[in-house]
C-alpha cells in the first residue's frame, strides 16, 4: 500500500525513513527529496528494482539512472580508474549538484541498464536524502516524473505522476529550496581526459574551471597539441632547422549517456547522466541525452553514451 509521510514532522520523518528502508530492501521504489528535485529511488544492486524504476517512469534501458551515494569514500567502491581531476571536482562540489560519469568497477554485479561499463555518481546536498542513503547504501535515482513530463518539486507532484508504482513518498517541502525553477545537476564525463561537461546544470563551467582549469564546456573540442621540434642527430650547427612533426589530431572523446533527476534528466533529466545520468533525473536531470544522472552500492554491469543517461 502506498504511503506518504510528512517528513517536516520529526515523528513522521522517522517512520517514513524506516518504511522507505524496508521498501528498498523488498525491491520496491520510493520517492525522496534531493537538493535538485524529487527523485524516484531503488536499490542500485537489484536488477528487479531498477527495472521497476524504469517502468514507473516509462523509460527504457537505454537511459540508465545515476547512482546517489552517502559519502565520498564510496567512490572507489563503485568506480575505477578515477582521474585525479575528477577527484578534485568531487572533493570541491560533493555534496552538491555535480554528477560524475566514471568507469564502473568491473567486479560489481549490477544492472543499471545500457551503461557501456560506466556509472554516474553523485552525493546530494540534502539531509533527508543522505539519511536514507546511510540506511540503504547506494541508490539508483532518477527524477520523480514520467518521462517527458515536468520534474516533481514536491512528493505530492511526484505522486500525481507515479501513483501506486511507488511504495513510499517522503514529503519534505519544495525542492530546490527557495528556487523558482527546478535545476538539474551538472554532468561531467570523467571517463577520459580532458574532462568535459555533457549537461549544464547547478554547477557552472566557471566554478568547475576554478578547480580544474582544463574542463571542456558543453560542445567544446579539445585543442590540438603542438608536436615538439625533432632534433637533428649529429648536427652541431645552431642554424640547422629541425624538421617539424605533424600535429596529431585529437578526436572528440565520446561521453557516456545520462538522464536527469534533478529536473533536468532526470532525475541526472542526463545517467550515465554517463546522463547518467542519467540521472538528475534528481541526480539523476535532463539532457537525458548525456550518460549519468540533481548520495552509493553494487549490481550488474552496463553503460550508455552521454546522450542517453539519466538526469539526476
Amino acid at each position: 500500500m502506498t504511503t506518504t509521510y510528512n517528513c517536516t514532522a520529526s515523528t513522521e520523518r522517522y517512520e517514513g525513513l524506516q518504511h522507505a528502508q524496508r521498501a528498498i530492501r523488498e525491491n520496491k521504489c520510493v520517492v525522496l527529496p534531493t537538493d535538485t528535485v524529487y527523485g524516484i529511488a531503488a536499490d542500485a544492486f537489484s536488477p528487479q528494482a531498477v527495472t521497476m524504476l524504469l517502468v514507473s517512469k516509462g523509460r527504457g534501458r537505454q537511459m540508465p539512472p545515476p547512482v546517489l551515494i552517502p559519502r565520498l569514500n564510496a567512490l572507489d567502491g563503485l568506480a575505477t580508474d578515477v582521474p585525479a581531476e575528477a577527484r578534485k571536482l568531487a572533493e570541491a562540489f560533493w555534496p552538491g549538484g555535480l554528477t560524475l560519469i566514471l568507469h564502473a568497477q568491473p567486479s560489481l554485479d549490477w544492472d543499471l541498464g545500457d551503461t557501456k561499463g560506466t556509472v554516474a555518481l553523485r552525493i546530494p546536498a540534502d539531509e533527508l536524502a543522505r539519511d536514507l542513503l546511510n540506511l540503504t547504501g547506494p541508490l539508483a535515482v532518477s527524477s520523480a516524473n514520467r518521462t517527458g513530463q515536468p520534474a516533481a518539486r514536491t512528493a505530492g507532484e511526484a505522486r500525481e505522476q507515479l501513483a501506486e508504482s511507488v511504495e513510499v513518498y517522503l514529503e519534505d517541502g519544495l525542492r530546490p529550496e527557495g528556487a523558482s525553477d527546478a535545476v538539474p545537476s551538472t554532468i561531467v564525463d570523467a571517463t577520459s581526459l580532458p574532462l568535459r561537461v555533457v549537461r549544464d546544470g547547478a554547477v557552472s563551467l566557471e566554478r568547475l574551471r576554478e578547480v580544474v582549469p582544463g574542463v571542456l564546456g558543453l560542445g567544446e573540442e579539445a585543442p590540438e597539441q603542438e608536436a615538439p621540434e625533432a632534433e637533428t642527430p649529429g648536427s652541431e650547427s645552431p642554424a640547422a632547422e629541425a624538421p617539424q612533426l605533424a600535429s596529431p589530431e585529437i578526436p572528440e572523446a565520446e561521453a557516456p549517456g545520462t538522464e536527469s533527476p534533478e529536473g533536468g534528466p532526470s532525475e541526472a533529466e542526463a545517467t550515465p547522466e554517463t546522463e547518467t545520468v542519467a540521472a538528475e533525473d534528481p541526480e539523476t536531470a535532463s539532457p537525458e541525452a548525456t550518460r549519468k544522472t540533481e548520495s552509493e552500492p553494487a549490481g550488474k554491469q552496463g553503460s550508455a553514451p552521454p546522450s542517453g543517461r539519466d538526469d539526476r
